[in-house]
């Protein structure tokens, strides 16, 4: 058994890395099996040694978040001590930097995990974007608010979201309404991020004067998007033939960013899914970049990861059992 004392100056950051009823504190123990006690202005942390100093480079993390104005939770806790247990604990001041946009309720948006940030900065510095990982690592979201930013500061004049209208595993049979009234369920979750980022009146008012435009996929056919950014969600439901004609609608002064999730394809078994054949034939090309996202960059429920990392050993288990087996020579 060892101790090592972490001295904090500022109460706000003892306050602020210990959470509500110290249940960030009580976290970090579960994670690293060390024990964390506070004494005045001062952390002891005793246990194995790895035990100390795993805790120790996630406490000093967390502590450089917390000077920066972040605030902690659970999932920032199990997310930093994941990167300590890797030897990465450095790259968490990478996390949260820059100040992607502000909603309409004046909440700053900036990416949570490592990959996050990767993601943000390839929207930031690329034509085209394509973020692939599992759900709850942000894609749609952070692309919604890429999109808000460089309309705010007049880098495009219009936004322009799109998906596939595939039906997720049911038959949701002819719907009522017009043509608006149809395509709006597949639609939901753009909707929601644009809600956040211009309130529901910005919203209605950039609508109405054609700035936002939100439509199915099929309707792109034939147009030309200059000035534009332009966000094709659950990409990995569009058909070779479909990708291929939304890549060449881009025009002058447009950005794009593509995402989907490849373990959640809805298409009919005999169709290849347009976003692994983009990510196959465009890589490596200059001005586009391959994001992949995975399950340490979900920021939903802890549960979420859970569920996505056995789903992927499930896969894997059915994968190899699928094998032939070697065949011995005599």
């Amino acid at each position: 058994m060892i101790e090592q004392i972490i001295d904090i100056e500022r109460i706000d950051d003892m306050i602020g890395i210990f959470g509500s009823f110290d249940e960030n504190m009580r976290e970090v123990e579960k994670e690293t099996g060390a024990s964390v006690i506070s004494r005045g202005n001062e952390l002891k942390i005793s246990g194995e040694p790895e035990q100390v100093m795993l805790a120790a480079k996630g406490i000093n993390s967390l502590l450089d978040l917390v000077s920066r104005g972040e605030t902690i939770d659970l999932g920032t806790v199990r997310y930093v001590i994941g990167l300590a247990r890797d030897g990465r604990e450095k790259e968490v001041a990478e996390v949260a930097r820059d100040e992607l946009c502000v909603t309409a309720k004046g909440k700053p948006i900036k990416p949570k995990t490592v990959g996050q940030k990767h993601y943000v900065d390839a929207i930031l510095k690329n034509t085209i974007t394509i973020g692939v990982g599992p759900a709850g690592t942000g894609k749609t979201y952070l692309a919604v608010a890429a999109a808000a930013a460089a309309f705010r500061s007049k880098q495009v004049s219009r936004i322009i979201l799109t998906r596939p209208a595939v039906e997720a595993g049911e038959k949701l049979g002819f719907l009522p309404g017009d043509l608006q009234n149809k395509v709006d369920p597949y639609l939901r979750p753009l909707y929601d991020g644009l809600f956040e980022m211009f309130g529901a009146e910005g919203y209605a008012k950039n609508l109405e004067r054609g700035n936002i435009e939100v439509a199915p996929l099929a309707y792109m056919r034939g147009r030309t998007l200059d000035d534009s950014f332009i966000i094709l969600d659950e990409a990995q439901n569009t058909s070779r033939e479909q990708m291929k004609m939304f890549l060449t609608r881009i025009g002058f002064g447009s950005k794009v960013v593509i995402t989907g999730d490849v373990t959640q394809i809805d298409l009919p078994r005999d169709k290849t899914s347009g976003l692994k054949d983009a990510i196959r034939i465009l890589d490596g090309i200059d001005d586009i970049a391959i994001c992949q996202l995975t399950a340490k960059d979900v920021v939903r429920h802890v549960l979420v990861q859970k569920i996505i990392a056995a789903y992927e050993k499930a896969e894997k288990a059915a994968a190899s059992s699928k094998r032939p087996m070697p065949i011995k020579r005599r």
